[in-house]
């Protein structure tokens, strides 16, 4: 079969098309931006790439092709598509069709932590034998890739609310089926998509509906906006988790160091084992207890599990540090929104004892540059000792208002050279560097690795 794939070098679908091929099927695909790691991980595995959507690459007619949710009409590929009958489908339905079908799926779902949560569950797996397959939206250091087909039985995705493509405006995690549904959080977001939150309440509603009474979900005891889905209707057991002893959850996180990188995990009060890690923040301990109880679910024992998230090395873009240049180290993180940007510099603040913290902000998701979440950013950067805000042509609204709220310590840049110097130039020895954006930040990072060793 031969497969054409537009939109091929996004996270989910570059991960679709090395799963495509591992099945045995000839894969290509077309995309605006052709650039690393993706591009390399698609070459690797055999992946012809076509650079832009020109119907030529369609001719001849492949057997398939999967439509990408970035695509829509008026797109050049589209339009061809739809005017010469050709067969379509969308990523999602293609994964559960021609993969999920006869899987057990572990999903995980959430505005936050997704990606992280999906590659602690995908390593456990891993690491106790049992050969998963996966598909999760970045790359963990521990695994090859960020897809692998796996063998039978066991499948993890992380399983994402947004769109499935402009023919299927449901989720992406409708079609997915799960046996297993982690949801470790629910807030508003996609404001390109959703009007309101009520909107993503009622497409997490339509997931629990896919889950068999037989499954397990796995939920924090304290999310109120869960509750709600919950309450809405529920047919599948449900395991919960809290992160302070005496409180609520089957599972819990307790005697937790002074720089979260160190808890004992209990189950009813029973001490399972001690995770020792070099993860930051208090939302990875909840990420691993999730984690934890999923892999349970299909088998493993809670021992093993601990005993392989000690040896977690994290996920790309996920506070990866980059660099440790005279004693300043220099982070990458995905923060996207402003409750990953308060829990991420809370992580940070603990593991950084009394350093400094810099952080660099491009609001580069599509809520983000609408404006929608304006009001709350000031509050979620206020643990940074200096904060630098990327005033790029795309926002819909003035960075001025966020760096006045936060006052003399925050200065807005829509110029990156000057901003890269800016944080080098205001950090001294022992200091910490946070770059946060789910986009490439145009390629800053490097720009302040480099000002750093030149002065080295």
């Amino acid at each position: 079969m031969r497969i054409h794939i537009l939109g091929i070098c996004g996270t989910f679908m570059g991960g679709l098309a090395v799963l495509a091929r591992q099945m045995g099927y000839e894969v290509c695909g077309s995309d605006q931006a052709i650039y690393p790691p993706m591009s390399e991980q698609l070459e690797v595995q055999g992946i012809h790439l076509c650079h832009g959507y020109d119907p030529a690459h369609l001719d001849p007619a492949p057997d398939l092709v999967v439509i990408g949710n970035a695509l829509s009409r008026g797109n050049a590929a589209v339009e061809y598509v739809l005017d010469r009958g050709l067969a379509y489908t969308s990523g999602p339905a293609f994964l559960a069709e021609q993969v999920l079908r006869s899987r057990w799926v572990l999903a995980v779902a959430g505005t936050h932590g997704k990606t992280t949560t999906s590659s602690m569950l995908a390593w456990i797996l891993t690491a106790a034998g049992l050969a998963p397959g996966y598909l999760i939206g970045g790359l963990a250091m521990n695994l090859p890739a960020t897809a692998q087909l796996g063998d039978a039985p066991f499948f993890v995705v992380e399983a994402d609310e947004y769109d499935s493509a402009f023919f299927d405006k449901r989720a992406k995690f409708i079609h997915y089926r799960p046996r297993t549904l982690v949801l470790n959080n629910l807030e508003y977001d996609h404001a390109d998509i959703f009007p309101d939150l009520a909107a993503i309440e009622r497409q997490f509603q339509h997931l629990l509906r896919t889950v068999p009474s037989n499954g397990l979900l796995i939920a924090p005891a304290d999310d109120s906006r869960l509750a709600a889905v919950f309450a809405e209707g529920r047919w599948t057991p449900v395991e919960y988790w809290g992160s302070d002893s005496g409180g609520e959850g089957r599972w819990q996180a307790r005697h937790i160091s002074e720089d979260l990188q160190s808890f004992d995990v209990y189950l009813d009060d029973e001490c399972l084992g001690r995770v020792q890690w070099s993860q930051m923040g208090r939302h990875n301990i909840n990420n691993a207890l999730a984690a934890i109880a999923a892999a349970r679910h299909a088998g493993v024992l809670p021992a093993e599990a601990v005993t392989a998230l000690s040896h977690f090395q994290g996920v790309r873009r996920r506070m990866e540090k980059l660099a440790v240049i005279r004693e300043v180290s220099v982070y990458d993180d995905f923060a996207h929104h402003p409750t990953a940007i308060a829990t991420t510099l809370e992580g940070l603040r603990q593991a950084a004892g009394n350093g400094r913290i810099i952080a660099l902000l491009e609001p580069r998701s599509n809520t983000m540059k609408m404006g929608v979440h304006e009001a709350a950013l000031p509050q979620s950067l206020q643990l940074a000792d200096e904060v630098l805000l990327y005033q790029s042509p795309q926002l819909q609204f003035d960075l001025q208002t966020v760096a006045t709220a936060l006052g003399p310590h925050c200065r807005v840049f829509s110029q990156l050279e000057p901003m890269a110097s800016a944080a080098v130039a205001g950090s001294r020895a022992g200091d910490h560097i946070l770059i946060m954006s789910n986009g490439d930040f145009g390629n800053i990072h490097q720009q302040i690795i480099a000002i750093l060793e030149a002065a080295a």
